[in-house]
């Protein structure tokens, strides 16, 4: 399927790994021009490289703290006007609130809410002016169905998802779409920590704390990084525009809800 955004510019933010990484490559499968940011610039570097032979697309990569104001100022000037905008940012740390004090809920709040919100408001008027854009943010599950021992994300993703509910509906008639993606269990370097840590609370070993989260979820396995950006591409094409607002859960099934 041809999701008609060859040529189109897109910035994938937190994308040497993980989710962000496989959106950044489904998008440049499509034929889309990436800026790409993380903080750490070998391993940004070597995903560009990565990216640019596999795809032949021109990519640029910004190393840089994307959640802070110079951070979003230097991606922002390598691609002052995108088509797409992939919203992505590392997790707060998993545990229990009582140990938080407010600078923990603080940079929750700014890395996972604010920073996002202030990513959209710099590029959503070029969007509208150019009648084209798609926002994607990736937040969690845990929008969906709260996790105990995600509290911070629970509380911080959920403020995006209200702020990009609003929004969404604002710009839709302009063929500027804004939706989120909500991941399950993907095995990702952050996914792997967290499991290393709750398997060291339960007092398991990693493997069999694994294998008994794996046997939990619907799909019988964790996903993809790959399936994950399939869907990321998904919801930028130009045939897109009449989802707006949504919140597509990503999970194997593991969030038992109805809607």
């Amino acid at each position: 399927m041809d999701y008609g955004i060859k040529g189109r510019k897109a910035i994938v933010c937190a994308a040497s790994q993980g989710l962000g990484k496989g959106c950044a490559f489904a998008l440049a499968g499509e034929g889309v021009d990436l800026v790409i940011n993380a903080r750490g610039a070998d391993a940004l570097n070597a995903t560009a490289e990565e990216i640019r032979r596999a795809t032949g697309v021109r990519v640029t990569a910004i190393a840089a703290d994307i959640t802070s104001p110079e951070g979003r100022a230097a991606v922002l000037a390598a691609c002052p006007a995108p088509d797409i905008l992939v919203n992505n940012a590392g997790g707060p740390p998993i545990g229990d609130f009582r140990d938080w004090d407010e600078a923990t809920w603080q940079k929750a709040v700014n890395d996972n809410m604010i920073a996002p919100i202030m990513l959209i408001k710099a590029v959503v008027d070029g969007m509208i002016a150019r009648k084209f854009g798609r926002i994607v943010n990736i937040t969690s599950r845990s929008v969906k169905g709260p996790l105990p021992h995600l509290g911070l994300s629970n509380g911080a993703r959920a403020g995006l998802t209200g702020f990009v509910a609003g929004l969404a509906r604002q710009v839709a008639k302009h063929n500027v779409a804004i939706n989120n993606l909500l991941p399950g269990p993907f095995l990702t370097d952050r996914q792997i920590d967290g499991i290393t840590r709750l398997a060291a609370k339960a007092g398991q070993d990693y493997a069999t704390f694994l294998a008994a989260r794996t046997a939990e979820n619907p799909a019988g396995r964790f996903g993809t990084p790959e399936e994950f950006g399939k869907a990321c591409a998904f919801l930028c094409a130009s045939d897109a525009g009449f989802i707006v607002g949504q919140n597509l859960v990503i999970d194997g099934g593991s969030v038992n809800v109805t809607m």
